[in-house]
């Protein structure tokens, strides 16, 4: 392997983006920092998904253009993940020209292999508002659990619908019921892909979570539908074959095309060829979303790959999360039960929001999030572990010895252990368990704070000078090797403590500190938090204004 793909699912621009978002996409960066540190070709990408019908509905009760609305939330979008020190090679939005042409070009090859067809059916129209209504325009009974589901997909039970499954439709816009009058449509063959799609997860399930498994079992045992790729709408990408004037491009095909509108832009601007990046057998792929958009990434991306060319890669790794609830509930945008980005930023230092949605993330079951648990985990691991062994080294020399490092002298017991850890939290980033990785990170902490301690260098300091150098040596080459582990996870801390040091590799490999740097106005890296001085009213939780 020396290429890396990864994709971070598509965030809707209709409302300020809130922590379950992060807890989802954040894996996707430091699994990419990790790659870029083992010198792979790595390509990180995502973008905003500004042409949802959530957006137009907002856009509609605002009285202004979706374009309003999308614009907005991407640049805050872009400026969140760039605060949170978001690594991606780019980041997008699916109005971009770019994206536009691409997705058309790839719909006019998939229309050539005969996976397009036109049909004409009876469809949900709204006789007050007068038009046809699509999915997240629909509310109606879920036919598996009966809970109350929009048009596309039930909340409740995660199952995808599609707004004729639905019972007792009713227009979300205007309250009014449903008729059904003929409407013409493009459909993508889903269909044809079952096969294909068995063959996939049977082949790579175990690079996968349970949920995505299951979650993709069982919408392969409902049987896979057509699916229509045209909607009535006048806000989308508009569609490269005659007759569709008054229809735009779905956006469920629309944003899972994404992945290679974006990686054909930073083909290009890497110097790298495109496709070939994605059909290489030297590439392995990352697909980094939250629990609701699993089946979207397992089965209809790669059933558009397939049908686009079938030597583009499927996605190998599913790195797919539970969610994150707020006071026992899901937190959602429409429900208003959320914590945001801009809150958090407000309030914490990125590092720290980075490390605590990493350490605490929903990888295989429902996380939920407390102030009490924040500051808690910041105090105990970035505070008291982390800085705490930087600071208790660094000050002491400072103070001690006018910042003077001992020469280079490392104990082969505490290589070793150092040479391990690599190796073990390597393949931990690479089997996207980063979870565990953290926790593994924590014990290394631990193993370092312990050596000081048992080794006591402020007694050696005033018995035994040769003897200070040598533990804090060791002290020295754990605390370089701490920062460059940790960089993933929290680069910002990271890069401070290594540039004190001396450090200059940046490779996924032991290093050491320069011998021969002088130590100067030694801070503190993370100082403490206090619960009563944190204010979670800073941060607007909806940053539109209208």
């Amino acid at each position: 392997m020396k290429n890396v793909f990864i994709g971070g699912a598509w965030p809707y621009a209709n409302n300020s983006m809130h922590i379950g978002h992060l807890a989802a996409l954040l894996p996707g960066d430091v699994i990419a920092r990790y790659f870029r540190m083992q010198g792979k070709n790595v390509i990180y990408v995502s973008g905003s998904d500004c042409h949802g019908t959530p957006i137009t509905r907002r856009a509609q009760s605002l009285g202004v253009s979706p374009s309003v609305i999308a614009n907005h939330y991407h640049e805050e979008f872009a400026k969140n993940f760039s605060d949170l020190l978001f690594s991606y090679d780019i980041y997008s939005n699916t109005m971009a020209d770019e994206h536009k042409k691409h997705v058309q070009d790839l719909l006019k090859s998939i229309n050539s292999k005969g996976f397009l067809f036109e049909k004409t059916e009876l469809s949900d129209y709204c006789p007050n508002c007068k038009k046809f209504v699509v999915d997240r325009e629909i509310t109606g009974i879920c036919p598996i659990c009966g809970s109350v589901a929009n048009g596309d997909q039930c909340d409740k039970c995660l199952t995808a619908l599609t707004p004729s499954m639905l019972k007792d439709k009713t227009c979300k816009i205007c309250g009014t019921k449903t008729i059904l009058k003929n409407d013409t449509n493009l459909y993508f063959k889903l269909s044809a892909f079952e096969n294909v799609i068995k063959q996939y997860l049977d082949k790579n399930k175990h690079a996968w979570r349970p949920t995505a498994i299951n979650e993709t079992q069982k919408y392969l045992s409902q049987g896979l539908v057509d699916r229509a790729i045209t909607r009535a709408l006048d806000w989308g990408i508009e569609l490269p074959f005659e007759g569709y004037k008054d229809k735009r491009v779905y956006v469920w095909i629309d944003a899972v095309l994404g992945y290679l509108t974006t990686c054909k832009m930073a083909c290009e601007q890497k110097g790298l060829k495109y496709p070939d990046f994605l059909t290489s057998n030297d590439t392995v792929s990352y697909y980094v979303h939250g629990k609701d958009n699993i089946v979207f990434h397992t089965i209809i991306l790669p059933a558009l790959l397939d049908a686009i060319d079938k030597k583009l890669n499927k996605p190998d790794n599913i790195v797919s999360c539970e969610y994150v609830n707020l006071n026992n509930d899901k937190m959602s945008k429409s429900k208003g039960n959320l914590i945001t980005v801009n809150t958090l930023l407000a309030n914490f230092d990125p590092d720290s929001i980075r490390y605590f949605f990493i350490f605490n993330n929903p990888e295989r079951k429902d996380c939920s999030f407390s102030l009490e648990d924040f500051v808690l985990i910041h105090n105990k691991h970035i505070v008291g572990g982390f800085g705490n062994f930087a600071n208790r080294n660094l000050a002491f020399l400072e103070k001690k010895f006018e910042g003077k490092l001992p020469k280079i002298n490392i104990d082969k017991d505490v290589e070793k252990y150092v040479v391990s850890t690599y190796n073990e939290i390597g393949k931990l980033f690479e089997a996207g368990e980063l979870k565990t990785a953290c926790t593994k990170l924590y014990d290394y902490i631990q193993f370092a704070n312990k050596y000081y301690d048992t080794n006591t260098p402020w007694v050696y300091a005033k018995t035994d000078l040769d003897k200070f150098n040598k533990v804090t040596s060791n002290c020295l080459y754990l605390m370089a090797n701490m920062a460059n582990l940790y960089s993933p996870i929290m680069p910002n801390g990271c890069k401070k403590l290594k540039d004190i040091l001396g450090v200059r590799e940046n490779g996924w490999k032991p290093v050491v500190y320069d011998d021969k740097k002088v130590l100067k106005d030694i801070q503190v890296l993370y100082p403490r938090l206090k619960l009563e001085d944190i204010d979670m009213t800073k941060g607007a939780s909806d940053t539109l204004k209208i």
